[in-house]
């Protein structure tokens, strides 16, 4: 065979190839939607300082997303804390307005009160974080 007649089919071979390569690494990153991560944060631990009591607005929350928990305040004084991982597909909720935890990915929602689906594709609450709130900050319990 002369070369000439080989060269086709390797180029053709090799863009196979390099498309299979994108094409798989383009599936790798389904799931992580839009200004959402699939990637779950390493979880806070136990006597972890999450941030200011202050930084909480009343009948809102505040994600932290480094430490993988959601702190609200659906009551003046009142507060509750959430993993910030949605439970439909593992992204890290990104936003907390209108009285829901919102994920950025489906679009579920959660109650800021119990962490309870409010608006699916999620079937199942946020879990609960045991936290401690004393001389303004904003501290996860141990369990």
């Amino acid at each position: 065979m002369r070369d000439d007649e080989t060269d086709p089919v390797l180029g053709r071979r090799t863009a196979l190839a390099v498309f299979g390569a994108g094409l798989a690494a383009g599936c790798s990153t389904y799931g992580s939607g839009s200004g959402g991560t699939s990637a779950a944060p390493p979880p806070a631990g136990p006597g972890t300082e999450l941030g200011a009591s202050g930084d909480v607005p009343v009948g809102g929350g505040k994600v932290f997303p480094d430490k993988g928990v959601v702190v609200t305040q659906p009551a003046a004084g009142t507060f509750a804390a959430f993993s910030a991982i949605c439970t439909h597909q593992g992204c890290t909720v990104d936003a907390v307005a209108e009285g829901t935890i919102n994920c950025p990915c489906h679009g579920s929602k959660f109650s800021i009160a119990d962490g309870a689906v409010a608006n699916g594709p999620a079937s199942k609450p946020l879990e609960k974080k045991p936290i401690t709130v004393a001389d303004g900050k904003i501290t996860l319990s141990p369990a």
